[in-house]
């Protein structure tokens, strides 16, 4: 059977979308080791739910800042998925290289290294379209694929500090890899969407909640690239399981305008929602991304209905949404 009695690790497994890689790879029959920062906190209580956790799956405390603590947890692992990343609201950001970036790039290097100590045969960095997109010298009507890197120096210009922080720590990953002879795998998420887990709202998870109760007019970026939380714990397990060392993944299933997804969705699903009329995308909003090499690896994904439905659905069942 697929991951029989195979140990893995997953970093920061409490999280929206570690919480799903957690629930495949234990339906898979991996045993499970999951850094958490805080055991004990009702939080975490949806992994301990999860079917097979009882016997796979085993949480750790741990911080990326903390070496000695991740060298605990990955011990005896042959794999690891590195998820773990400060994703603050940017209106809290005061100091970014406190909050973002140390922990983004030194994090990840501790978990690397903790890694090659242990003598981890793989690990899966998750990554961002963040590390993509933000290339001003790209050509204007090129689909960006896996070759496109933001620019770090313009990316600082614009103080889009997330970016930067997603941007040094995945090149950090993939250089430390080639140095080292550890195999190390990035994945790149467009925004991730889907139902929830856990009882706790993260960053990404807000979008439509704030659409609803604030007005879908005020959403400051009118067109959305996103994918599904649990085609994205599937890419996970494809690439941990089929990619060559040392490559680069986009993961992205769905490019569309707000006024679309209210018009074909929303308008559907709650149709009794008052809609803004004023909803049209610019053409510079628009980001054109594939994950066509991904999909070349055997990904595919679900239908966008669907992951708005479920997504509703779970913010309804833990009440941010009436």
């Amino acid at each position: 059977m697929a991951g029989e009695n195979e140990r893995v690790c997953v970093t920061g497994a409490g999280g929206f979308a570690a919480s799903w890689i957690v629930k495949l790879l234990l339906s898979n029959n991996y045993i499970v080791h999951g850094t958490i920062r805080q055991p004990g906190d009702s939080k975490y209580d949806h992994l301990d739910k999860l079917e097979k956790a009882s016997e796979n799956l085993k949480l750790f405390k741990a911080d990326l800042l903390d070496y000695e603590s991740l060298c605990l947890a990955i011990s005896g692992c042959t794999g690891v998925f590195h998820v773990a990343s400060p994703v603050p609201f940017p209106t809290t950001i005061t100091d970014p290289e406190v909050q973002l970036l140390e922990p983004a790039v030194k994090g990840t290097l501790n978990v690397l290294k903790a890694c090659l100590e242990a003598k981890v045969k793989r690990v899966v960095v998750v990554s961002s379209i963040a590390a993509v997109v933000m290339n001003p010298n790209w050509p204007k009507d090129q689909v960006k694929d896996e070759s496109c890197w933001s620019d770090p120096e313009y990316v600082r210009s614009t103080k889009t500090w997330y970016y930067l922080s997603k941007t040094q720590a995945e090149a950090a990953a993939l250089e430390f890899g080639r140095s080292n002879g550890l195999e190390v795998v990035t994945v790149c998420p467009s925004l991730i969407l889907g139902p929830l887990l856990q009882s706790t709202m993260n960053t990404s998870s807000w979008l439509l909640p704030m659409c609803f109760k604030d007005g879908f007019e005020k959403i400051s970026f009118k067109y959305w690239t996103l994918v599904d939380a649990r085609d994205l714990a599937e890419a996970l397990l494809l690439v941990y399981k089929k990619s060559e060392a040392g490559e680069r993944y986009i993961c992205t299933a769905h490019a569309i305008g707000l006024e679309e997804v209210v018009d074909k969705y929303l308008k559907i699903s709650h149709p009794n929602y008052n809609y803004s009329q004023k909803l049209t995308h610019t053409e510079e909003e628009e980001e054109k991304l594939s994950s066509e090499k991904l999909e070349r690896l055997g990904w595919s994904y679900r239908p966008l209905g669907e992951t708005l439905i479920d997504s509703i659905e779970s913010y309804r069942k833990i009440g941010v949404l009436d």
